[in-house]
């Protein structure tokens, strides 16, 4: 067996990659790059890139879903046993076997890397070390080690609270991805170090975020701003696991008002489950199944808050410290 191109450690999880050049793996080191470790490591879960024109786009198995992606275009999911194949034809095709820890990724030279395949095979190993990647933004609470989760759908305005509460004390693990482990007694979480994307109405809600901003903004109205550079203005904390403290349900403020307020837990675990688990044409998948437990265990462990956010995001600093230190 060849020896990785490049290991990641994913808090105690190895990703080993192996490619025949750097180019192929390019996605996933700019998405993990600073959780890569020096060799040579065994790894936990091996990831195997060919560039090849032979793609096996007709697998044995049940269709999963057939349908358009975002930014990524047509893909075919099957499922085999154990293995999970996604078929983007002429493109790429990908296999992934989460209990035998390996994936497969096999794309026709020139072609476009999609998106998604990367996204898969890091749930997978993930997976395979008993976590998971939830869409929720993370912040270590002032003076203290532990974390608030903050979910919302994309567009409710996680960046923009994240960036508000960790101007006024707060510590940034991630405005988007947090790894959730809830096999421990206490629910400890770490963030996925990446990019954070600021949009120009976060710019105008957060004026401290200028001097990290340049002049020009994408398509959508945003600028990727690199964690060093935001790390100039605010705390930016390690991709450590850390204890949960907390789990926030964010709302926008009817009154524009800034309000923390008990949330009941199923309803809690709902809001989370219906964001972060996806079903296909059979219903979940093995790895969905264990991602909904994970959830479960996560809202059974950690007090559950609604936050309704209004005209002064940064509100929710005090109001956050003063409701969990009341707790404690």
């Amino acid at each position: 067996m060849t020896r990785p191109s490049a290991c990641y450690g994913l808090n105690g999880q190895i990703l080993g990659i192996s490619a025949e050049g750097p180019e192929l793996w390019r996605d996933f080191d700019r998405m993990l790059a600073s959780l890569r470790i020096a060799g040579p490591i065994e790894p936990d879960f091996r990831l195997d890139i060919i560039e090849t024109e032979a793609l096996d786009e007709a697998p044995d198995g049940s269709p999963v879903f057939d349908g358009e992606i975002p930014e990524d275009g047509y893909c075919r999911m099957i499922e085999d046993g154990g293995t999970v194949h996604l078929v983007f034809p002429e493109r790429q095709t990908v296999a992934i076997n989460g209990e035998e820890g390996w994936a497969q990724i096999r794309i026709r030279p020139n072609a476009k890397a999609a998106w998604t395949p990367s996204m898969l095979v890091l749930d997978a190993a993930l997976d395979a070390g008993g976590q998971h990647m939830l869409h929720t933004a993370g912040l270590t609470l002032p003076e203290h080690d532990d974390v608030v989760l903050i979910h919302a759908p994309s567009g409710t305005g996680k960046t923009t609270t994240s960036l508000a509460l960790a101007t006024h004390g707060f510590g940034l693990c991630s405005d988007d991805a947090m790894i959730l482990d809830a096999a421990a007694t206490r629910p400890v979480a770490w963030g996925l170090p990446r990019h954070v994307k600021i949009h120009q109405k976060t710019a105008r809600m957060i004026p401290q975020v200028s001097p990290c901003l340049g002049p020009s903004w994408d398509r959508n109205g945003e600028q990727a701003v690199s964690l060093e550079r935001l790390s100039e203005i605010v705390r930016i904390e390690s991709p450590a696991a850390r204890p949960v403290a907390a789990l926030l349900h964010l709302a926008r403020s009817v009154d524009s008002q800034t309000r923390l307020v008990p949330m009941a837990r199923t309803d809690a675990m709902v809001a989370l489950a219906m964001d972060n688990v996806r079903t296909g044409m059979t219903g979940l998948l093995p790895l969905q199944k264990r991602r909904l437990a994970t959830i479960a265990g996560l809202v059974s462990s950690v007090p559950t808050f609604r936050l309704e956010v209004g005209a002064r995001p940064a509100d929710a600093a005090a109001l956050i410290s003063d409701t969990l230190r009341a707790r404690d």
